[in-house]
């Protein structure tokens, strides 16, 4: 097999591949909605026109560990002006940032990336896989291009809800199964909390991702692209379909990569989510339990059990560590979550929980701080405010029975997560209190017409968008479809597979789909 090429830093690299794609799993995602508003009534030749002012990216980077990585002069960096309301063209604008790993060569065109989240930036995702672009076929021939979305990385507005000191001391508001909301009054106070530290209701409620794919036309324009040709991985699937169904005529090539599946309720597709995270619990478990004194015990039967022992304390007084922080049973359990979304981290959840059964938090702690990409500075490379912002926008509101109910639904299916800190009492939306309703509706993937072959990879033991619904996403696009044994959320680059990355590669530069029922491993 052909070797691969060593990427700098490969720690970091986990770290933000782990950032950028654990998002999801915070929200979820709404059922399904028509394609963005017509773009007709709005006259926004002023933002199609704009020329771009590449430069080298010293002031891109947002914290320590990013400066290493923009510092690479192979890098350039841009920035795009957009409406920050497009029923107000000429108002105020937004600011989106682009970083551009430019061919050596004259380009044949450009390729739009987006790592998933919301709230995963994009910037920082194509100069952390610098190495890789650099040594494939497509970064030879194509203009590698990462954006961040509204609210995330250097674009401006920036959307925050609270500081990264708050994400350090477990003062911003917590996810277990949902949100930790418990009141029309703790909603009220988050809602108002998103609007003040994000410059005021109006960048709140233009971040949503029906906002984004107009956005994502005036970046393929602006780039000089009569089509476009995208990635995108996770939640970024969602943006490539949703620009497939309003702009078909406007689309070169399509990679949806670990592919959120349109045909699921809000509700339905978290408890997939949910049930996936249970399914590699099962697995680790068992990958634990072939070596001696297991801290999960013998096996899977015994798994759920043995984690809630160890957890259970934390739920009263969370844990010291070394660093001065405490961690909470909050925090290990997206420390865990986090963890389960590519097998090779699966022995660092075993190193981690059996320290902290032993009384030491410090290797949880760390799991806990890949999952929000914090840096050594103590900033949050993450964007969980842009999260919520997104999704608040995004997807519908649930009632207080009904965030209840799904609370202790996931319990069911997942019961690794069965704890009362996370099912008991009555729950709220964190999204009940938001100041507009959402920006799209049900479905969010309008059934599409005209759109030239695209192409999905997915993953068959992917812990959150389930590898059925990488096969309805495909039908409703008419995509080929690319299956990968393996059990990882995202697979092209990502996974160590050249079947994988060959596949992609030849479909991005020459069109070319791979025959029916094409399996590749990781």
């Amino acid at each position: 097999m052909q070797s691969r090429p060593r990427l700098p830093n490969s720690s970091r690299l986990r770290s933000t591949v782990l950032a950028t794609v654990v998002l999801l799993l915070i929200t979820g995602c709404t059922s399904a909605s028509p394609p963005p508003a017509s773009e007709a009534g709005a006259d926004l030749s002023a933002y199609l026109g704009q020329k771009l002012d590449w430069t080298k990216c010293k002031d891109t980077a947002r914290n320590a560990a990013d400066a290493k990585l923009f510092a690479n002069p192979a890098l350039e960096c841009a920035s795009v002006e957009v409406p920050l309301d497009y029923d107000e063209p000429r108002g105020e604008k937004a600011q989106i940032a682009l970083t551009r790993l430019p061919a050596p060569g004259e380009a044949e065109g450009s390729v739009l990336v987006n790592p998933g989240g919301p709230g995963g930036s994009g910037t920082s995702f194509i100069a952390t896989l610098l190495a890789l672009w650099q040594a494939g076929a497509v970064g030879k021939r194509l203009d590698i291009v990462g954006f961040d979305p509204r609210g995330v990385g250097s674009s401006t507005p920036a959307l925050d809800c609270y500081t990264d000191k708050e994400y350090d001391t477990g003062d911003a508001v917590r996810f277990g199964t949902v949100y930790e909301v418990t009141s029309a009054d703790e909603a009220a106070k988050l809602a108002k909390r998103c609007a003040d530290g994000s410059g005021g209701v109006a960048n709140l409620v233009n971040a949503g991702s029906a906002t984004v794919v107009r956005d994502m036309d005036i970046m393929r324009e602006v780039l000089g692209d009569d089509k476009l040709t995208y990635l995108g991985y996770s939640y970024g699937s969602e943006l490539g379909a949703m620009y497939a169904a309003a702009h078909p005529d406007k689309v070169r090539a399509i990679v949806l990569d670990g592919a959120v599946s349109p045909d699921l309720t809000a509700s339905e597709f978290r408890l997939s989510q949910f049930a996936g995270l249970q399914a590699r619990f099962d697995d680790l478990a068992a990958l634990c339990a072939a070596s001696p004194d297991c801290v999960l015990g013998p096996g899977p039967a015994s798994a759920n059990d043995r984690l809630h022992k160890i957890v259970q304390p934390l739920a009263g007084k969370p844990a010291p560590t070394s660093a001065g922080r405490d961690v909470s049973v909050w925090d290990v359990y997206l420390a865990v979550s986090g963890g389960l979304y590519a097998e090779a981290n699966w022995p660092t959840i075993i190193s981690a929980l059996t320290a902290l059964e032993a009384g030491d938090a410090d290797k949880m702690l760390a799991l806990r701080d890949t999952f929000y990409g914090r840096t050594a500075d103590g900033a949050y490379s993450l964007d969980a405010d842009t999260n919520i912002t997104v999704r608040c926008m995004d997807k519908p509101r649930l009632t207080p029975a009904e965030t209840t109910a799904l609370a202790r639904k996931v319990g069911e299916v997942a019961p690794m997560f069965d704890l009362d800190v996370f099912t008991e009492g009555s729950l709220h939306s964190e999204c009940e209190a938001w100041p507009a309703p959402p920006s799209r509706g049900e479905p969010w993937l309008a059934e599409v017409e005209g759109l030239p072959k695209t192409l999905v990879v997915s993953v068959t033991g992917d812990p959150v968008t389930p590898h059925e619904g990488g096969i309805v996403m495909a039908k409703a696009l008419d995509a080929s479809l690319l299956t990968v044994e393996g059990k990882q959320h995202g697979a092209y680059l990502l996974g160590g597979s050249k079947c994988v990355d060959d596949v992609v590669s030849e479909y991005l530069l020459d069109l070319k789909t791979p025959p029916a029922d094409t399996r590749c491993s990781l």
